[in-house]
């Protein structure tokens, strides 16, 4: 795959939008309860917070001078029972906020999942699966603390900094003054930093997407890496993408490096002015100490606010985006789904019929075009023809995993846009060349169709494909776990699985896409008996390689040039000597070469 594949970021430097965040609210109004009872909490831990400092004056310039050691004593009670609070009210709040902020991560991340779920396939063969994931694990992560603790934070960070003037106001107003004289610079530092952390920021999500993109497909591809000896280009690609990750991480952390000395440099002018002041006035006689003290503490502290909301203004932006992409999964149009007022597919017997079918992948680029047919219930048919013609569009449309162009699609006389398509999908088996195994046991990989299927039926199933035999030989049997898509099994032996998974299903009409594809000969005379079984009284399609397979069919079609352009048995074709009998010569002529 090339470079240039994986280095392609999203747009995520974007403005602030707030419709995102008005759109969220949705899941925050679910624990508009908690959240409020969290933020109640944290004010009332503030405020017990800020008492501290005048209790410290009082004792500055009343107790210690006059020696009145009871109301010393009963201060220091009371500065530890205030610390003392303010750490339970915390402790509590953060409480609520883990709970909530896992609550909104399960809603969003429910969601994104089922309408994943519901998605064509189209979807999944246009974007890299990292970066799908990278959507449903980190972005949904990143925004439930935004959602959650962000909007508690900035309103309890705003109280915070009205408590700390208020109570330094009611302390001294003109040592107030040169404290907040100080925050127009600080202001125009901070957002001068801020800007220049989040578009830092956002590249190193752009980076690190690329990068999980990048590392999911060739774990998944290790076997076809190691074939083709490509263990040192894929890791000279990786170290290029891991450099980017590096390199726009160590940038954005320079400039998140200088938030600190920044602000410490303005915090140390803005203290060395006050103590200058502080001191004139208290050599005049017009201030005490304790009061100098009490304003330098709550000036101490009158800075962490700002800090802290140029924090999560900066998160606010960097979340958007990853708000913004969640939702752009989530209105991803779906395509085929459940026509309005659709009905429930009754038991099929089996009969399909196309009229004037026309269907196409990209616009103006048709695939069959005014495709008609009918299929009589219990009859197997046969699709053949060269690569690309159309025999797999035939058979994903019968499923409706896509949706037509124009035409009709019948099953049983009942068009299947207008019914729900669990209900058409369940009465269905379909096998495809690609056998996909779930991890877990083999038993619920066969079970996987029929969850009330009995363990008498899985072995009924396995025992009709000739799956059984090659099962009891592993270690735990039908209990044997089998790892990420079957990775401990060979292809026959998933192919196998599948057979017995979609036979158990027990489905009105068959599809065998290539599905014997990966069985060697020996197995595949073994398993029509099997087949013979499973296709006993089921309308079914089948499009095979090995045309020796389907001789037997009811009807043949041969799919070329956009449509069907013959049909019969296999005699019939073969006494025509038109397509169907020269791709079946060629391939007996070349069976024989090879023998």
């Amino acid at each position: 795959m090339a470079r240039n594949t994986y280095r392609q970021d999203e747009r995520l430097d974007e403005p602030f939008d707030i419709k995102h965040l008005l759109r969220a609210s949705g899941y925050i109004k679910k624990h508009a309860g908690k959240m409020a009872v969290a933020l109640i909490i944290s004010a009332i831990g503030g405020i017990t917070g800020l008492v501290s400092p005048i209790l410290f004056q009082r004792a500055l310039d009343d107790a210690i001078p006059n020696g009145n050691k009871n109301l010393l004593f009963i201060l220091a009670a009371l500065m530890a029972f205030f610390y003392f609070l303010s750490i339970l009210f915390a402790t509590i709040r953060s409480y609520l906020m883990v709970n909530v902020s896992q609550d909104i991560i399960y809603n969003i991340r429910s969601d994104l999942y089922e309408h994943l779920q519901a998605l064509p396939f189209q979807y999944y063969d246009d974007r890299p699966h990292g970066k799908i994931l990278v959507r449903v694990v980190n972005y949904v992560n990143s925004v439930s603390d935004m959602l959650s603790n962000g909007l508690i934070n900035v309103i309890l960070e705003i109280l915070n900094l009205i408590f700390i003037v208020v109570f330094m106001l009611y302390v001294d107003v003109q040592l107030s003054l040169v404290v907040l004289a100080g925050v127009p610079v600080l202001m125009f530092f901070m957002f001068w930093i801020k800007n220049k952390q989040r578009v830092a920021w956002q590249r190193v999500s752009n980076k690190n997407s690329n990068l999980n993109a990048y590392l999911q497909e060739n774990i998944v591809g290790a076997r076809i890496t190691q074939i083709f000896a490509r263990e040192d280009e894929n890791a000279k690609i990786f170290e290029e993408l891991s450099d980017d990750c590096r390199k726009t991480w160590m940038r954005a952390i320079n400039y998140s490096t200088l938030v600190w000395p920044g602000i410490d440099t303005i915090s140390v002018f803005v203290s060395a002015a006050l103590y200058t002041f502080g001191i004139v006035l208290f050599t005049h006689g017009h201030q005490t100490l304790g009061t100098i003290i009490a304003i330098s503490n709550y000036a101490s502290r009158f800075w962490q606010p700002i800090m802290n909301l140029g924090n999560i203004f900066n998160n606010f932006i960097n979340n958007i985006a990853y708000l913004e992409r969640i939702f752009e999964t989530i209105d991803e149009p779906i395509g085929v789904a459940d026509a309005p007022g659709c009905t429930k597919m009754p038991p099929m017997t089996g009969r399909v019929e196309f009229k004037d079918v026309t269907f196409s992948y990209e616009p103006g680029k048709e695939v069959l075009k005014n495709v008609s047919f009918s299929v009589e219930p219990g009859e197997s048919i046969a699709l053949v023809g060269p690569t690309g013609a159309g025999k797999s569009t035939i058979v994903s449309l019968i499923s409706r995993f896509y949706n037509v162009d124009s035409g009709e699609i019948l099953i049983d006389g009942r068009d299947i846009s207008k019914v729900s398509l669990k209900s058409l999908r369940e009465q269905m088996g379909i096998m495809l060349q690609d056998s996909f195994i779930f991890s877990g046991t083999i038993k619920d990989n066969i079970r996987y169709g029929k969850l009330e299927a009995t363990d008498e039926e899985i072995v009924k199933a396995s025992k009709t494909v000739c799956a059984d035999d090659f099962i009891n030989n592993m270690s735990k049997g039908y209990d044997t776990e089998v790892k990420e898509r079957g990775a401990l099994l060979s292809q026959g032996q998933k192919q196998l699985i599948s057979f017995a998974r979609t036979l158990l299903s027990d489905p009105a009409i068959l599809v065998l896409d290539e599905a014997t594809s990966s069985i060697d000969v020996q197995t595949e005379k073994a398993l029509q008996q099997g087949l013979n079984a499973m296709l006993s009284g089921r309308t079914s399609f089948i499009i095979a390689h090995r045309l020796s397979t389907i001789t037997g069919c009811d009807k043949i079609m041969y799919i070329s040039d956009g449509g069907i352009t013959e049909c019969g048995t296999h005699d019939e074709l073969m006494a025509k000597h038109g397509d169907y009998y020269h791709l079946y010569t060629a391939q007996i002529e070349g069976m024989e070469d090879i023998a």
